[in-house]
């Protein structure tokens, strides 16, 4: 027999599932009661813990993430609520306010927006 040779010993597909299968039964015939139903809640918590984080995470960013448009160019901007974020298209410093982007000015600033003269011959 050639030791370099191992796939005679190699269990594949189905076989891999019969063994684990016997294994557990094997088990659970000697193993005390409470060690088999605390194996099953695990297991159970095991898949079941995912799709609970996948949905908690989603309820979480709808809570949390604010998406718009920026008041300056008009890009869209995704932030966190009660957080400063600069757009990355010009470059304003933008804050979140009422779950929309808000320039922060300091009090008593006037904001004013411009008229070109093309606007005004027309």
């Amino acid at each position: 027999m050639n030791p370099n040779n191992l796939k005679s010993i190699q269990i594949r597909g189905l076989g891999v599932w019969l063994i684990t299968l016997l294994l557990l039964f094997g088990l659970g015939s000697i193993l005390p009661d409470w060690f088999i139903e605390l194996s099953g809640v695990l297991i159970g918590l095991i898949l079941i813990a995912p799709v609970a984080g996948f949905f908690g995470l989603r309820w979480w960013l709808n809570r949390n993430l604010v998406q718009g448009s920026c008041p300056v160019c008009a890009a869209p901007v995704s932030a966190f609520k009660s957080n400063e974020v600069q757009c990355q298209s010009c470059g304003e410093k933008l804050a979140v306010e009422d779950r929309a982007f808000v320039r922060p000015t300091p009090p008593g600033t006037v904001d004013v927006e411009v008229v070109s003269s093309q606007a005004i011959d027309d």
